[in-house]
């Protein structure tokens, strides 16, 4: 970890770069189209439109988005004291491409084809080098414990045929990995961030099996470590209505997103509202690293805020694209800034 006085240039610079965020007003303009091609014309007023140009068509929206979160990354890995700063938000992307390809190997056993198109160059690990290593079973090259991850989920997949069983190993890897870099980093408001996230995906994931009756037993096996919530006191919830959740960890400040679960309203309705307010709790699980000027979470907070930014847009423009009632589309929106 370099010193704290190394991250008042950093600061400065994440201070200016914030005039490329978008402005809220931008993103009411798009759901106010009634055409993606008009959502997409007014995205080209802003910082965006470097990447809409290279388009063929503005149903490829999603790779103007992934290109400016590429460049924010590239362009904060090159001036930011401790580059695991960066790699934290990275790591979900390595998490996704290691997923695509044995995904991708499970569907050429069935005769089906290769999906290398679904990779992302937004992970830490280059793409060509991943699939050299998955494909070519040379996993030792592997960071982040892929190298022993990758071949126990093959082995799970090949005894099971179980996509969530596969999917839990490597969601293991990525959230050991927050833990692991952000106790190396020793930085307590991105420690706070990394437990936030954690303590979000258990409860989400949670929820998701609830409504498949999960043993009580196995339930432990999906949840992970490193939380201000502790495993032995989650797992419990699986024997408890969802609608007592909330009140059961009233205790703990992210009960209060479960809140609206003892409304009685639609589940998946609620699930949904549950990821946009989880969004947002994480974000004001960093918020405070703003009034640091030589603070290393503004890296963090600044990088998340462009995934959020990304997230919202994805939001936008897929619901122009199929006419999504508008008011709909703003109450998905998550808060930036």
């Amino acid at each position: 970890m370099a010193p704290k006085e190394r991250y008042g240039y950093a600061v400065a610079r994440l201070r200016a770069l914030e005039n490329r965020l978008l402005d809220e007003s931008i993103l009411q303009r798009m759901i106010d189209c009634d055409t993606l091609e008009g959502a997409v014309k007014v995205l080209g007023e802003t910082p965006y439109s470097a990447w809409l140009m290279e388009l063929k068509s503005p149903l490829e929206f999603d790779r103007a988005i992934e290109a400016e979160l590429r460049h924010s990354y590239a362009e904060i890995e090159a001036f930011v004291p401790d580059r695991e700063l960066v790699s934290l938000l990275r790591l979900v992307y390595d998490v996704h491409n290691v997923k695509t390809l044995l995904k991708s190997q499970f569907l050429t056993v069935r005769g089906e084809k290769r999906r290398l198109d679904l990779l992302t160059s937004l992970g830490t690990i280059d793409t060509d080098k991943l699939i050299l290593a998955v494909e070519g079973e040379e996993y030792w090259e592997l960071p982040y414990g892929f190298n022993q991850a990758v071949p126990e989920a093959l082995a799970a997949w090949e005894q099971t045929h179980n996509a969530l069983a596969v999917e839990k190993i490597l969601d293991g890897v990525y959230f050991e990995a927050l833990r692991e870099v952000a106790a190396k980093l020793g930085m307590e408001q991105v420690e706070k961030w990394v437990r936030a996230r954690i303590d979000g995906e258990n409860l989400k994931t949670l929820l998701r099996l609830s409504r498949i009756d999960m043993d009580h037993g196995t339930t432990a096996s999906f949840l992970h470590e490193g939380g201000l919530l502790p495993v032995n006191r989650l797992t419990p919830l699986v024997t408890e209505p969802v609608e007592n959740w909330g009140r059961l960890l009233a205790f703990a400040d992210i009960g209060a997103l479960l809140a609206p679960f003892s409304e009685g309203e639609n589940f998946n309705s609620l699930l949904v509202q549950y990821e946009k307010d989880l969004d947002n709790f994480i974000t004001g699980a960093i918020a405070k690293s703003r009034f640091g000027a030589f603070e290393p979470g503004n890296v963090v907070r600044y990088l998340w805020t462009k995934e959020i930014e990304a997230k919202n847009l994805r939001v936008v423009l897929v619901s122009v694209a199929n006419g999504v009632e508008k008011d709909a589309i703003r109450g998905l929106l998550r808060d930036v800034r």
